[in-house]
């Protein structure tokens, strides 16, 4: 079976879809959907970016496979707040994983977050999958993480072209984020796997 993909900004339209690409790729029909409706909802200093994957075929209708989404966060800078995003949630439909969708989805946020000045992108994930697509461990570049939850290999930035020298200091999420319990791991064996990584 074979797909042609394009990635694009969400619509109105898409959420109903967005919504089960993340339960189906999450395993969590809530945490993860709502975390989106709150970011999309949640005033912020940065409009967030929103990027859906259409699977498209001849004999079937265009179907959202994949999304990304990068919100407004915060850098605790020494100098001033530092406006920066997270990449976070990133979710492709089971069916249509390892076809570089998800990378598709990452180059496309990237580039949209650099067209709009944004300094750094920050996200917590596998630093096997992130590192092979431009993402570095932020904690060897003057940043620290926001919860100890999170092991060191998986907390990782990637420095954009705004960013400036002087831009380190402690990642600081969104509300959502904490209001949706969605920082850092809760189950130890998992923590312990991550870093044994670094």
């Amino acid at each position: 079976m074979s797909f042609a993909y394009e990635i694009r900004p969400e619509q109105v339209q898409d959420h109903p879809a967005v919504r089960r690409v993340h339960a189906l790729a999450f395993g969590d029909p809530e945490r993860v959907p709502a975390l989106v409706d709150a970011l999309r909802a949640a005033p912020a200093s940065i409009e967030p970016i929103s990027l859906v994957a259409v699977a498209t075929r001849q004999d079937r209708q265009d179907q959202v496979v994949g999304h990304v989404m990068l919100s407004a966060c915060r850098l605790d800078a020494q100098i001033r707040l530092v406006d920066v995003v997270s990449l976070s949630p990133l979710g492709v439909h089971p069916d249509h994983q390892r076809h570089g969708v998800g990378t598709r989805l990452i180059e496309a946020a990237l580039k949209a977050a650099d067209d709009r000045g944004v300094p750094l992108v920050f996200l917590e994930g596998s630093p096997t999958y992130y590192g092979k697509r431009g993402f570095q461990r932020a904690d060897r570049c003057g940043f620290r993480s926001p919860s100890l939850r999170i092991p060191d290999p998986a907390f990782q930035v990637v420095k954009l072209a705004s960013y400036q020298p002087w831009m380190t200091g402690t990642f600081v999420y969104a509300e959502a984020f904490w209001a949706n319990d969605c920082v850092g791991l809760r189950d130890p064996e998992r923590f312990a796997r991550i870093a044994a990584l670094g």
